[in-house]
């Protein structure tokens, strides 16, 4: 859709062509704030410039080789720049996939980042109705969606306590013995070599998923474990707000 006529389909004006990359400008911008605001890998400029760079893809790709337009035997074929993108932008999105242990994260920046270049695409082509669609229903699924999946993830009320252990040591044993003699069931145990320090110092991530545990049972069990020779850290989840009150008297591990 052109704002400005011009004189054949191969052409278009200076001011067409600056509204297209303003509107990716925005439109990219709008889900890349979302993905600062939340302190992902990728935030406002990366979006930004994946999205204003497709949009001037698609502009050359279309209107780049317009002068050839009426050459004998040329063919022209304005989705053959654009098609690169679609292949290409999953090399930036891989580099936002990060793998720790057995958990995968970055996954919903890099499909952020895909969809942004398909808004910029959207919006080269001068197709601004698709474009500010999608970005629409993008900020949708971001924002709102994100609220209802952490609810989800809440009604499990899977904990998970992660502990970096000497190898060579007898915590491992001694860890299960903490969490069966404190009632905490386990739903899935995870381990991990790493090498650590300046003598590569060998440790053992160790993931421990509680099955809905008792918070002030969980308190009592961190309490213990930080007491075990072998361990170096751990991490906890946050613990609920009913059990504060008692993390503040009845306990003095450190969360």
């Amino acid at each position: 859709m052109n704002i400005i006529e011009t004189a054949g389909v191969w052409q278009i004006s200076y001011l067409d062509l600056t509204l297209r990359v303003v509107v990716a400008l925005l439109l990219g911008g709008l889900i890349g704030i979302e993905r600062e605001w939340n302190h992902h890998a990728a935030g406002f400029r990366t979006h930004l410039l994946v999205c204003v760079g497709s949009a001037a893809i698609m502009l050359l790709s279309i209107y780049g080789f317009s002068d050839f337009a009426d050459e004998y035997n040329v063919r022209m074929d304005p989705a053959r720049l654009a098609a690169q993108v679609v292949s290409g932008i999953g090399f930036l999105g891989a580099g936002a996939i990060i793998r720790t242990g057995v958990n995968i994260s970055g996954l919903t920046t890099a499909a952020s980042i895909w969809v942004v270049a398909a808004i910029g695409l959207c919006a080269g082509a001068g197709f601004y109705y698709g474009a500010t669609l999608i970005t629409v229903l993008v900020l949708i699924i971001l924002f709102l969606l994100n609220k209802v999946e952490k609810r989800m993830h809440r009604r499990r009320n899977h904990n998970e306590v992660k502990m970096k252990v000497a190898r060579g040591s007898s915590a491992v044993g001694k860890i299960t013995e903490v969490f069966d003699l404190y009632g905490l069931q386990i739903a899935n145990v995870s381990f991990e070599s790493e090498m650590e320090g300046k003598l590569d110092e060998a440790v053992c991530m160790i993931r421990v998923v509680l099955n809905k545990p008792n918070p002030k049972r969980l308190i009592e069990a961190i309490d213990a474990l930080a007491k075990i020779e072998g361990i170096l850290s751990f991490e906890t989840p946050k613990i609920p707000r009913e059990s504060q009150a008692y993390a503040s008297t009845g306990s003095s591990a450190s969360l």
